[in-house]
């Protein structure tokens, strides 16, 4: 991990509430651990809560030693994002790393954010799970979460609601659609052989994203 350049004054502020919502993932990831193992142990291997909880306790570390060496928006998340994958393993690791660097590049180091930049690294982040994963909505995974998460905070930015008022709103219809996901059918990885299994059972991925969005609101 390195600092090349200083960020500005609004990436740096931006990078310091990135590295708290960082912390605040590692702790209700950590104590969720069990539960999202039981879930993704149904139709998957088992291991998404450990690997989840290894991921984002790296990444929260990586976040704050940044931030205190003066780090943007940008060189956090990437920091971040790469020690998750790194520590994390497996499927859902590797989408979480690429993800929060696509919400970083798309955050910058030295740009004044406002609520447009937030909706724009929000979506970057899905659009990369998207793209690296392949999954759609409907598939039964954690983009059937994010997708409806990205879209709600799009609209309600444009109806002129402040980032707290439409993070929240996006966060109850992320939750909504996490427990959706439990009468689908699993049409990706591991899952989809199982997919039997898995009808009546929230889908691991989606269920994560929802409790640490929610989490950060909270």
């Amino acid at each position: 991990l390195k600092v090349n350049k200083k960020g500005n004054e609004s990436s740096r502020n931006a990078a310091a509430l990135i590295a708290k919502a960082l912390e605040k993932i590692k702790d209700i990831i950590s104590e969720n651990e069990t539960m999202l193992g039981d879930l993704d142990a149904v139709a998957g291997d088992g291991d998404h809560g450990a690997g989840m909880t290894r991921g984002s306790k790296a990444a929260a570390e990586a976040a704050n030693w940044l931030v205190k060496e003066g780090a943007g928006a940008q060189t956090t998340l990437a920091g971040a994002g790469a020690r998750w994958s790194e520590n994390a393993g497996g499927a859902s690791g590797a989408l979480w790393g690429a993800a929060l660097i696509a919400a970083g590049n798309a955050l910058g180091d030295d740009k004044d954010l406002d609520l447009k930049s937030y909706s724009h690294a929000i979506n970057s982040f899905v659009k990369s799970v998207q793209q690296l994963g392949g999954a759609n909505v409907g598939d039964k995974t954690m983009i059937d979460a994010q997708v409806p998460f990205a879209e709600v905070f799009e609209s309600s930015v444009s109806q002129g609601l402040g980032f707290v008022d439409a993070w929240n709103r996006a966060a109850i219809s992320s939750t909504s659609a996490a427990k959706a996901t439990s009468s689908l059918t699993p049409k990706m990885g591991r899952a989809r052989v199982l997919s039997e299994k898995s009808i009546g059972h929230q889908d691991p991925g989606a269920t994560s994203f929802s409790l640490i969005v929610s989490t950060i609101s909270s």
